[in-house]
């Protein structure tokens, strides 16, 4: 009789045992497979808000500078480095089309490396300003990845001041660039929710020449002050002979597809220093309420 009450109690605990490793069991919050469903992507969502927001108030972010670019910009030495190795290739198969091809838009980054340079002064410039006594105005924020993201991100980084990253995954993993600060750099599986906190907090919008991604920040940020879903805010297109020949502007305002008012929403600039210069005059105006914007 004493064995049969030993065998029903081990009966019980092995049956209980079962139901707590079944997933249904799991907690809500720390079932990865059922927040990985398509009926959690409203939570999901919500979260990637969420951390990021209270990330950015933990850290006491004010306001923030967007600075968008592209990713293959690089540094003028290793922009150099590139075209010495496709010229040494094209050397050595000097009728390979492809290898031509490859030399020429090496030839046309390493034009364009100056970029990077500026992209770090004006973070410099920027972060110097801005972060006084421990102040988080005007924070440099980027995509996080290399390039002119980098750069911007390195400019902040070499005066002691803090910079975002907002990286994204990708089917071609994204690395984080060396230069952000590590309590500010998140990662996206959203595009949307990453670009809500591009512009949560932006007090202007600088964007260097790039491609896809670049133009479709730029694209969004125009829109929404164009409709005024977001307060007026400077957005600087830098490089004027860049922006002229990749989009002409004047063209769709003949077109009747924009007003001329809307070829206000933006301005040009080649130096840091006037963009940066730029900014400031627009935040020392007021707004017809008074306010400072």
């Amino acid at each position: 009789m004493a064995k049969k009450k030993a065998t029903k109690a081990l009966s019980k605990k092995a049956m209980i045992d079962r139901l707590k490793r079944s997933p249904a069991y799991r907690i809500a919050y720390h079932d990865k497979d059922f927040l990985d469903t398509g009926q959690a992507r409203p939570a999901r969502l919500q979260l990637e808000l969420l951390k990021t927001e209270v990330g950015m108030r933990k850290q006491d972010i004010k306001s923030t500078i967007v600075a968008f670019g592209g990713t293959r910009i690089l540094e003028p030495k290793a922009a150099e480095r590139e075209v010495k190795r496709a010229e040494t290739k094209v050397r050595k198969n000097p009728n390979d089309k492809g290898l031509r091809k490859k030399l020429r838009i090496a030839k046309s980054v390493l034009a364009k490396s100056g970029y990077y340079d500026e992209a770090r002064e004006f973070a410099r410039l920027v972060s110097e300003d801005c972060q006084k006594d421990n102040d988080r105005e005007f924070v440099i924020v980027t995509g996080g990845g290399p390039g002119i993201m980098e750069a911007a991100n390195r400019g902040a980084y070499e005066c002691g001041a803090k910079s975002i990253g907002l990286n994204i995954t990708l089917p071609m993993e994204q690395e984080p660039n060396q230069y952000i600060s590590p309590e500010l750099c998140y990662q996206f599986h959203y595009f949307a929710v990453r670009k809500m906190h591009f512009l949560l907090r932006a007090k202007a919008l600088v964007a260097f020449p790039g491609g896809y991604g670049t133009l479709d920040e730029l694209f969004e940020a125009l829109t929404l002050v164009q409709t005024g879903k977001t307060p007026p805010i400077p957005v600087i297109l830098f490089g004027e002979e860049f922006w002229r020949k990749l989009i002409n502007f004047d063209f769709l305002v003949e077109q009747g597809t924009i007003g001329e008012d809307d070829l206000k929403l933006f301005v040009f600039a080649d130096k840091a220093k006037d963009a940066w210069e730029y900014i400031r005059l627009f935040h020392k105006s007021e707004d017809v309420n008074g306010r400072n914007r």
